[in-house]
């Protein structure tokens, strides 16, 4: 999926983002350098702006990030499916960014939204997707 370090994509598939001159540069320089793995992707986790709560983590290729700093509205690439998609444009559940970080060394996202629609996040209805907490090896919903 990707030619080069970094993710860098095939011409033609999606935007490019830089690559850190150096490890300095990646940690503590100013330019978004993304370090996407082996299939092209970077972890991404959103919780929401207002309570901190974690909604969900997904995956990110270059497309997804760059459109969702082009939109304003998160997008995500779909392993199963091996696509690109809109968070909530079927369900409503759009999520709205408020703010983007990245962490130290740029291989994974951390996007604050506010949820529309019905303010879920989760496919089976749930708020977060993190709605079971293992207790005594089985895992109860909360």
């Amino acid at each position: 999926m990707t030619d080069g370090p970094g993710g860098a994509p095939k011409p033609g598939m999606s935007p490019t983002f830089p690559t850190a001159a150096s490890t300095d540069d990646l940690e503590r320089g100013s330019t978004l350098a993304p370090r996407f793995d082996g299939d092209g992707l970077i972890a991404a986790v959103a919780t929401h702006a207002d309570t901190g709560e974690v909604l969900m983590l997904a995956w990110m290729n270059a497309e997804a990030l760059q459109r969702t700093l082009d939109t304003g509205e998160a997008h995500y690439f779909s392993r199963s499916r091996q696509a690109l998609w809109k968070k909530g444009e079927t369900s409503g559940q759009i999520q709205q960014i408020t703010e983007i970080r990245i962490d130290c060394d740029q291989d994974a996202v951390w996007l604050k939204v506010r949820p529309q629609g019905d303010g879920g996040a989760c496919h089976t209805g749930q708020r977060s997707c993190f709605y079971r907490v293992v207790e005594d090896g089985k895992l109860v919903t909360r």
